[in-house]
């Protein structure tokens, strides 16, 4: 979806723009997950599961630009790729088709300058104007940081996948179901 940038002032005091994700950026986004996905281990991929050629994502992001019905912002910071969020609907059926899913990270530089809470509150505002009357998110247990983040914008929990996300080291975490509704 295309949509209208809008800039923001950082608590460092910089200046960050939140735009469409387009093709251009496809390498920068490639690097961006590998980097994110390696930085916490709350993301549901690890970098080496990043394998998308720059063809590829290039198709992919000219594709969510166009598609009226899905989200896909950039935080950008002096120039680059700070962080990544995105809607997309649940599904197409009647009895779902008024709920999106919301995702979001940040480079570990950028957490805590109010770039999560401006792109929520975004993306929750676009959501809104595209027709959709609720927001749900899932969050690893652990990561309390985003949640209450998430409770700063909004949300509430509303449940708890059991053993829902398994490391490579073989423990499991609970992952936290949230809604916001619009």
């Amino acid at each position: 979806m295309k949509f209208e940038e809008r800039e923001l002032v950082l608590k460092d005091g910089r200046t960050c723009i939140l735009k469409p994700t387009s093709p251009e950026y496809a390498q920068e986004m490639i690097d961006y997950m590998k980097k994110t996905a390696g930085e916490t281990d709350f993301l549901l991929r690890y970098p080496d599961e990043v394998n998308f050629t720059l063809e590829k994502e290039k198709e992919i992001l000219s594709g969510l630009l166009e598609n009226p019905y899905a989200v896909m912002m950039m935080a950008i910071v002096d120039g680059h790729v700070a962080g990544n969020g995105s809607i997309n609907g649940i599904g197409y059926k009647r009895k779902i088709c008024h709920r999106c899913s919301l995702a979001i990270a940040l480079y570990k530089e950028y957490w805590n300058l109010g770039i999560g809470k401006a792109m929520i509150g975004y993306m929750t505002e676009l959501a809104r104007e595209i027709g959709w009357k609720q927001v749900d998110l899932e969050v690893a247990a652990g990561n309390q940081q985003a949640i209450r983040l998430y409770e700063k914008c909004g949300f509430r929990e509303s449940g708890r996948r059991h053993n829902a996300l398994k490391s490579d080291d073989g423990t499991y975490s609970d992952e936290i179901l949230m809604y916001k509704e619009l």
